[in-house]
């Protein structure tokens, strides 16, 4: 059995990389959801996102306000490339042998997931309001009616898949922090769970194990007689 490494990685070199392994993992599974999910958002709104009635000018489906689709556009890009970089990192991070390089890279998955689950919550109450006021006269023939509908659905499937990968880095962050509080604690324990000696034992010898109850060596019992015997004796005159 392969004991656990640091932050919840095996120890660094103890196992071969596995592909199957590493994309059936819950972890790899919500990024790549989280990565066709910004994918989508940020697609959706540069390819319908604008229209244009009656002039050159585009302008956004989202109530005509240029900020909306601009922020959508911005937390789509930044969430695709930052889902890139983090299955990245999860490639390498059990050949990661310092802990503080591994408390950094988990802290900052941490700070990214929350940062990005916060963003994909405003984005998606804003989008939506956007939307509601939007009025059926500014969109002839329902132009970009389905992107900009896809756009806020995706914009809460993304805020659920980014909160679960910070709960995963909080639980990763914590669990490490706890089980290198103190240097032995990971350390492997001696085979059988042995008593470790400090030093090596040679062939054919004995280890004298004391009993704590027993008597100090170099102690000798006292004989009353004896004591008797060697009682000094008054003189007499």
């Amino acid at each position: 059995m392969e004991s656990a490494g640091a932050y919840g990685a095996g120890k660094a070199g103890s196992v071969a990389f596995d592909p199957v392994a590493f994309f059936t993992h819950p972890r790899t599974v919500l990024r790549l959801m989280s990565w066709v999910f910004s994918m989508v958002v940020f697609s959706c709104i540069v390819n319908e996102g604008y229209i244009n009635i009656g002039s050159e000018r585009l302008l956004c489906v989202f109530n005509n306000n240029a900020d909306a689709c601009n922020f959508g556009v911005t937390i789509g890009v930044l969430c695709f490339l930052g889902s890139i970089f983090f299955l990245i990192l999860d490639v390498y991070f059990p050949s990661i042998s310092s802990v503080k390089d591994r408390r950094r890279a988990v802290l900052l998955d941490l700070v990214f997931s929350g940062l990005a689950s916060f963003l994909w919550f405003v984005g998606f109450c804003f989008l939506a309001n956007q939307w509601q006021a939007t009025s059926p006269d500014e969109l002839p023939l329902a132009q970009g009616s389905d992107a900009a509908r896809a756009t806020i659905a995706f914009c809460f499937f993304s805020i659920l898949t980014w909160a679960v990968l910070t709960l995963s880095a909080l639980r990763r962050f914590l669990t490490g922090s706890n089980r290198n509080l103190f240097t032995w604690q990971h350390l492997e324990p001696p085979a059988g769970s042995a008593r470790a000696t400090p030093y090596p034992i040679a062939n054919g010898a004995t280890i004298v194990t004391t009993n704590p109850y027993q008597a100090p060596p170099f102690t000798e019992t006292l004989d009353p007689q004896k004591l008797t015997q060697q009682r000094p004796v008054a003189p007499t005159f």
